[in-house]
């Protein structure tokens, strides 16, 4: 059942599952492909280095395959270059080999190969059993080249498949990592107007806010690691010059938004801050009418992150109308905040109470989300 499922999944939609159908089906036919070549046009003594080639430099990115593939080709010459010259020089005992491993597994920590320094070594390690095994120079010589041949074979089938076969264009894990900072936003500002309203927020609570809002830390690196993926998914991509793909290849919106959601989720981790402190510091909720204040106010904070949790590059037009009266109405929330703040002539100015960060934070958090919704609508009229 649950393999059916997770083939319904990726005949059904575009996500993680289908992701790796395709990753899957792209590196067998790459690694059939160059195995065709090498095993049975090339002949070659150790056909399997092809096929290997192209499945290593099967990455989520055109980019990527392009860039490893010139990393990978680079280590495996680089490795059996050092096998070849010690190896003829000094011949093929054991010091030999410790000489070979030495000088390779420092090449290896170059940063230039990146992470495929470790296949200098691995390539020099295969070179030398091959050349032990061969019975005189020439065929020692002319199986050392194959090995460099075989790869360079394997690396071009496999970058060739990547480009030409469904290329990954991954722009949309920068929508995902937007819709899930405003899911987080929407969540906390949704559960704490309940309690607020009571107004007597125990310190178990106010100090689960506060750790809540600091795992958001993870959420927001995860965002920016999608949307890095997604700016690196357009080059080399042939997929790019196609019609429907043309609006995804700015990305300057995406992290415009991204920030805005950050820097709120920064403040929305400030205001739980102060709440846990306030209480174990000060027993005093009193004043029901500020917390009422402000719980309508995160209300309308999660109202829009709902409506951000929700919209793409296709209902982002016809969602601008709702987004931009909920801005206003966190807006006027806000305002209700701070005249109850002075209605109350509650002590802001006193830093051992909550009220003045508060009031501090609500107006920062209504000002993130307008500047978000006016991003948004310049995006979708433009």
């Amino acid at each position: 059942m649950r393999v059916g499922r997770w083939w319904g999944r990726a005949f059904r939609h575009a996500g993680l599952e289908r992701h790796s159908l395709l990753l899957t089906a792209k590196s067998t036919l790459a690694a059939s492909l160059a195995w065709v070549v090498s095993y049975y046009l090339l002949d070659a003594q150790s056909p399997a280095f092809a096929p290997f080639a192209a499945v290593m430099i099967m990455y989520v990115t055109v980019y990527q395959s392009v860039t490893q593939s010139l990393r990978y080709i680079g280590a495996v010459a680089a490795g059996v270059a050092v096998q070849a010259v010690l190896g003829f020089l000094a011949g093929p005992d054991l010091l030999t080999f410790v000489l070979v491993a030495v000088i390779t597994l420092s090449i290896g920590r170059s940063r230039i190969l990146g992470v495929q320094g470790p296949q200098v070594a691995t390539a020099a390690f295969f070179a030398f059993s091959t050349y032990v095994a061969a019975p005189d120079n020439t065929t020692r010589a002319t199986q050392l080249g194959q090995i460099v041949l075989l790869v360079l074979i394997g690396c071009a089938i496999g970058t060739l498949v990547n480009v030409t076969v469904v290329p990954p264009m991954r722009y949309r894990s920068a929508e995902y990592g937007i819709r899930s900072l405003a899911e987080a936003l929407r969540d906390l500002t949704a559960d704490m107007p309940p309690v607020l309203r009571e107004g007597a927020p125990d310190a178990d609570t106010t100090a689960r806010w506060r750790e809540r809002a600091a795992r958001t830390d993870n959420l927001i690196d995860q965002a920016r690691a999608g949307l890095s993926t997604a700016k690196e998914s357009i080059h080399y991509n042939p997929r790019r010059l196609l019609r429907r793909h043309r609006g995804h290849l700015t990305f300057q919106n995406y992290e415009t938004v991204l920030n805005a959601l950050e820097r709120a989720l920064y403040q929305l981790a400030s205001l739980t801050r102060s709440l846990d402190r306030w209480r174990e510091e000060e027993n005093d909720y009193r004043y029901r009418h500020f917390l009422d204040r402000y719980a309508a106010f995160l209300e309308a904070v999660s109202t829009v992150a709902d409506e951000l949790s929700k919209l793409n590059e296709t209902t982002l037009p016809g969602g601008m109308g709702r987004l931009s009266e909920l801005a206003h109405d966190v807006e006027a929330r806000r305002r209700e905040v701070v005249h109850e703040a002075e209605k109350q002539l509650l002590p802001l100015a006193d830093p051992t109470r909550p009220y003045g960060v508060l009031v501090i934070e609500a107006t920062r958090l209504m000002e993130e989300v307008q500047f978000t919704s006016d991003t948004l609508r310049t995006w979708a009229e433009a």
